[in-house]
């Protein structure tokens, strides 16, 4: 079937549903939405069987809606209307909520219906990102499946919204959101203000004051500490600060100042504002406060197998968080265990350097290449490591460099339903020895094909051509038993020390050394950080900013767009003029255009 998806940004869900239709052998096409004439041109010429919305703020336009099948994919159960749906949600603590699939009317949610699910909702209320990732995303992909497949039937016809029973209760319609719905006072308890900045993580976020700085809030956690003073900061950590409440205390780990404009580290956008305020370092001594607290990297041990997990907001990585997890790496593979497991976390196993903190700093290119130097130290340490088996575990998505950093590892085991993106796209070569790993992976001319056409690969995909080893199951608690019985199995005494000695043969073979890719990986980098070569302060301003992409790309409109383009060999001057090869490597090194 011919699908296009038309949506307002090629997010995540976006990403998904576009990487599981493809695999299922539909031809898939997107459209970017923008103004109404552009957005009915663009279909018409894509000409399209069936139209689905899964991420969609604009308005359909009648004349693309009157004439096509276009169903929208509503982040909310049957009866609920509104753009505020998984706010109002986790504010209210719906325990029960759901995805809708429904056809484009006049009046906004209110068409006929064709598919719905719904979920529990946790108790503890949940970051808005993360229940779109989660539990939202896997029912819209089922919700978008069974539309397709309806929409295969001639015979079928949706049910009307009034004649569909509420399954979730409270749902209804609902007006958008402001910040007068979401403000709280710092002297109310921390679990309402909890609630309330994860109804808003990660947009719009929560207006109030921290530290007297008026400030967009995300990224709560709670803390421990207690101060007789709602609202002062008791301390710092690792980019976040202690802010008390009424009868608490609750970390903040990044704002939104009209100085800064994007979210960044709270440390970062208060800056002189915290003088005076003790920083918290970790120590394993602190208990129960060390089990509990506010902390990104964890390392614990069973057996054999080390566990070091990591999870940094939006999977950014600004040099702070690679130094800490290169001490962490250190300190795990100092220990006696069998097999070590990297682990990201469930939204985000990593997406690269930390552009904000770049964007925001008094020297954008000094930032960005101290980056890029702290993250290949990271890539460095996974690579050589031969005293245990290493084990990356993606649990959540992964682009550009983020997706490099784990392939160094001897498994790469992921989550059923994440979605890489194993290319540069910001006027960015790239580093993160991935010149040494991906060829190693899928072969030098896949490789070279993934960072030129530059698309999203499933899991499905990611299994077949290489890239990942293994692929467990989607719900998070299931991945982690899964993923234990994994690491025991490689934990074998003799499947491990035979593993270890065929690395380190490996490396000891290498004809060109380690620090050859990385010196020419960085010398291309130079270029486009220092040169400007490629336009990598302007791309990185549009993406941190989130300003508009200028329309759809070429290679994802729907004409001649007809399946999973992985395998396939490139066309002759497919990479174009961009096209920047590493001259010299064992074998054919992967160039990335900008």
């Amino acid at each position: 079937m011919r699908i296009l998806l038309l949506v307002s940004a090629f997010n995540g869900l976006s990403q998904r549903i576009w990487c599981a239709l493809r695999d299922a052998g539909h031809q898939v096409g997107l459209v970017i939405a923008g103004n109404d004439e552009q957005m009915a041109d663009e279909v018409h010429a894509a000409d399209p069987e069936l139209i689905l919305c899964p991420f969609l703020k604009h308005r359909v336009p009648a004349a693309i809606w009157q004439h096509r099948r276009t169903v929208i994919l509503h982040p909310g159960p049957v009866g609920d209307r509104g753009p505020s749906s998984l706010d109002w949600a986790i504010t209210e603590g719906a325990r029960t909520w759901g995805v809708t699939a429904l056809q484009a009317v006049e009046e906004l949610d209110a068409g006929p219906i064709w598919a719905t699910r719904t979920f529990p909702v946790p108790a503890a209320p949940p970051r808005k990102s993360a229940l779109y990732a989660g539990p939202v995303a896997d029912a819209a992909l089922e919700c978008a499946l069974e539309v397709v497949a309806k929409a295969a039937d001639p015979a079928f016809t949706p049910v009307p919204a009034e004649n569909a029973p509420t399954l979730a209760p409270g749902a209804g319609p609902r007006p958008l959101m402001r910040q007068s719905d979401r403000a709280f006072d710092w002297s109310e308890s921390t679990d309402t203000i909890l609630r309330r900045i994860r109804a808003a993580d990660g947009a719009p976020g929560v207006l109030t004051e921290v530290g007297g700085l008026p400030a967009y809030v995300y990224d709560a956690h709670r803390g421990v500490a207690r101060s007789s003073r709602p609202g002062a900061l008791l301390s710092r950590r690792q980019g976040a600060v202690l802010v008390a409440t009424g009868d608490g205390s609750l970390w903040l780990g990044h704002l939104r100042t009209r100085e800064t404009g994007i979210k960044v580290p709270a440390t970062t956008a208060l800056a002189e504002r915290l003088r005076g305020v003790p920083n918290s370092p970790l120590a394993a001594e602190q208990e129960p406060e060390a089990a509990h607290t506010y902390r990104q990297i964890r390392y614990r041990r069973t057996g054999a197998v080390g566990w070091l997990h990591f999870d940094f907001y939006n999977g950014a990585m600004a040099p702070g968080h690679c130094r800490r997890l290169l001490a962490g790496l250190r300190h795990a593979a100092a220990q006696d265990t069998r097999v070590l497991v990297l682990r990201g976390g469930t939204e985000a196993f990593s997406n690269g350097i930390h552009l904000n903190v770049i964007e925001v700093a008094p020297d954008p290119a000094g930032a960005a290449w101290a980056n890029i130097r702290a993250i290949n130290e990271v890539c460095r340490e996974i690579i050589t490591c031969t005293r245990q088996v290493v084990v990356a575990a993606y649990a959540g998505n992964a682009g550009a460099g983020g997706v490099m950093l784990g392939l160094g590892a001897d498994v790469v085991a992921a989550r059923d339903g994440i979605v890489l993106n194993p290319y540069y796209d910001i006027g960015l070569y790239g580093s993160e020895l991935h010149t040494f790993t991906l060829p190693r992976r899928v072969g030098a001319d896949r490789a070279q094909r993934l960072v030129d056409e530059k698309l999203p690969v499933s899991t499905a995909q990611a299994v077949r051509i290489g890239l990942v080893d293994e692929v467990g199951p989607r719900h998070p608690e299931a991945y982690a038993q899964w993923l234990a019985l994994l690491a025991e199995r490689h934990a074998d005494p003799r499947t491990a020390r035979k593993r270890r000695a065929a690395k380190a043969r490996r490396l000891a073979a290498e004809r060109v050394p380690l620090e050859v890719y990385e010196t020419r990986e960085l010398a291309e980098m130079s270029r486009d950080i220092f040169g400007d070569r490629s336009g990598f302060a302007a791309a990185r301003r549009a993406f941190v900013t989130k300003a508009g992409t200028g329309g759809t790309p070429r290679k994802l409109l729907l004409a001649g767009n007809t399946g999973p383009v992985i395998g396939a060999r490139p066309r002759p001057g497919n990479a174009g003029p961009g096209d920047r090869r590493v001259p010299v490597t064992v074998r054919p090194a992967v160039p990335v255009t900008a």
